[in-house]
Order: C-alpha cells, then sequence, then structure tokens
C-alpha cells in the first residue's frame, strides 16, 4: 500500500513537471519557428496543458481501466470548472471577459451534449474517436480564422505569455525541455495509473471513482497552477480560456485519441450520474458569463462547495459491490 501512494504521489509531480517542460519548452521553439502567438496559445498551449489527461487516458484504456480513462476527462471537466474558476475567483474576482470566452463556453456545452449522447452506448470506438479528433481540428481551424479577423481579442496571446520566459540565448534548452516534459509524462502517467488501480483495489472503491477524483485532479494540477499564476497578474481571460479550452480538447482531443488507440467500454454510472453533472456544470459556467458581469468570490466559494459536495457523493456511494 505504502508503494502505491508513493507511486500515485511520484506520478502526480512527474505529470505536473511534465506538462510545465514540455508547454514551456514547445512554446519556446514554435516562436523560434516564427509561429504567431495566436496560433501558439491556440493549439501548442491547448494541447500541452492536456497532456497528462491524454497520457494518463491512453495508459488506462491500454491496460483495461476504461473508467478511470472516461472518469479521468468527465472528472477533469467537472474540476476545471468548480475547483479551479472557483479557486481562482476566490482569489480574485473574474470579469471583463470577451466574446471568445462566451463562444467557447457555448461550444463546450454543446461538446458535453455530444458526450452525454456517447455515453448511452455500450463502448466509445475507434470511429466515434476519429469523428471526435476531425471535429477538433474544424474547430481550431475556424477559430483561427475567427480570432485573425478579431483585432481586439487577445485571449490566446495571453495564453502564449503565461508559458514565455525561456533564456533567448539558450536555443537549446527548449528542445531538451519538450523530450524531458515528454519523458516525464510517460513515467508519470504510468505511475500513477498503477498506483491509484491498486489503492481503488485495496480500498475497495471503484475505477471510475479513482478516476474522478484523483486521476481527475492530478492531471489538471497544470490548469490549476496556470489558473493561480494567471490570477495573481490578473490575466483573468487566461484563466477562462485556459478552463473552457481544455474542456473541449478533453472531449474531443483526448477522449477521441484515446478510443482511437483503444476503445473503451462505459459503465452505466457515467450515463446515469457523472456526465450529466459535468453538463450541468459547463450550462451554469456558460449562464455566468452571459448573464453575469463578473464571477466574484461568493460564487467562488460556492463553486468549491459544489466540488466538495461532488468528492463527497462520489466517495459514498462509490464501493465497489
Amino acid at each position: 500500500m505504502i508503494l502505491d501512494i508513493v507511486f500515485v504521489v511520484a506520478g502526480l509531480v512527474l505529470l505536473f513537471l511534465g506538462g510545465e517542460a514540455l508547454v514551456r519548452g514547445s512554446v519556446a521553439i514554435a516562436e523560434k519557428l516564427g509561429l504567431s502567438k495566436l496560433l501558439i496559445g491556440l493549439i501548442i498551449v491547448g494541447f500541452g496543458t492536456s497532456a497528462p489527461e491524454l497520457l494518463v487516458s491512453v495508459n488506462a484504456a491500454l491496460g483495461g481501466a476504461s473508467d478511470i480513462s472516461i472518469g479521468n476527462v468527465v472528472g477533469s471537466n467537472i474540476a476545471n470548472i468548480l475547483l479551479i474558476v472557483g479557486v481562482t475567483a476566490a482569489i480574485v474576482p473574474i470579469s471583463g471577459w470577451g466574446r471568445s470566452a462566451k463562444r467557447e463556453a457555448f461550444v463546450a456545452l454543446i461538446v458535453s451534449f455530444a458526450l452525454y449522447g456517447l455515453v448511452f452506448g455500450a463502448a466509445i470506438g475507434r470511429v466515434e474517436g476519429a469523428v471526435m479528433v476531425s471535429v477538433q481540428i474544424a474547430y481550431l481551424g475556424t477559430v483561427y480564422w475567427l480570432e485573425r479577423k478579431e483585432a481586439a481579442s487577445e485571449l490566446y496571446e495571453h495564453e502564449t505569455e503565461e508559458f514565455e520566459g525561456l533564456p533567448a540565448k539558450q536555443a537549446w534548452l527548449a528542445p531538451v525541455l519538450s523530450i524531458a516534459g515528454i519523458g516525464l509524462l510517460v513515467v508519470g502517467a504510468d505511475l500513477l495509473v498503477d498506483g491509484a488501480v491498486s489503492i481503488a483495489r485495496a480500498f475497495g472503491v471503484s475505477d471510475a471513482v479513482i478516476g474522478l477524483s484523483l486521476v481527475a485532479i492530478g492531471t489538471s494540477l497544470p490548469e490549476l497552477a496556470t489558473a493561480i499564476v494567471a490570477a495573481v497578474r490578473k490575466h483573468l481571460d487566461v484563466v477562462l480560456g485556459n478552463v473552457i479550452g481544455s474542456n473541449i480538447f478533453n472531449i474531443l482531443s483526448i477522449l477521441g485519441i484515446t478510443t482511437i488507440i483503444q476503445p473503451i467500454d462505459i459503465s452505466a454510472r457515467f450515463r446515469a450520474f457523472d456526465v450529466p453533472i459535468m453538463l450541468a456544470t459547463a450550462a451554469v459556467l456558460l449562464l455566468l458569463l452571459f448573464v453575469a458581469k463578473s464571477i466574484g468570490r461568493a460564487t467562488g466559494v460556492i463553486m468549491l462547495v459544489a466540488y466538495a459536495a461532488y468528492m463527497g457523493l462520489l466517495f459514498s456511494i462509490g464501493v465497489t459491490p
């Protein structure tokens, strides 16, 4: 048991460090290649911050732990809104979002609805995965075109700036960081999944609960760290952009790529409980962005209480029969 806990802790640390290294190194390489901050923020930062979810979901799927694979995605999306937006708003009220945030929140809700439809099947296979990845590519192309036309929008440029800072003279550092980041993510994902599955078995907790809680929070650490730093710097548009963009990536890219590599079985609990909650959180965030002028500290605290209640429910009903 102690060894399993060590595996989980080590896995979480490696996932966090690997995600940070991969994104920072990739951003530096992209800038050296002359890519625009818009393109870097839209694709490289978006995909890089979701890399821990991808490695963990693929690893779990290949290991036969489908509930951890989909639980990681669903749990991360719930954590992104209730935990990360909640923590950020509790630190600094979030305000001043633009049309980009509202548009992405609407897309995130539509994508969540699509996942809700998919979990009514017995499994999500390679065809569905290919469709999801294709939709992600089309969406990125559309957003890039729209953002270039909307000169006042600087959301993705700000996201890029959060990961800049490598010394310009040390050109060798960027590829080293990127490669090291990938290596840390691979090892971290393996340790986390192995340790989490063993702990779940030992305590009689289902794989789904472990995926929705421990694994989901662990893979959301890069987004949480970015959100806290952005809140301190008052770059609040980055918080919403990173969270909402990550939720879209998680469903379309992470789950899509995972099911292309290894189709996953769907447990009934996801269609009855967890995905509806994920859908509800996406709807609440969209509603807030359209009707509220800010997401204040009181709302942030309510989000955190709601997340704590969800965690409590998970473990109260999640013991394996």
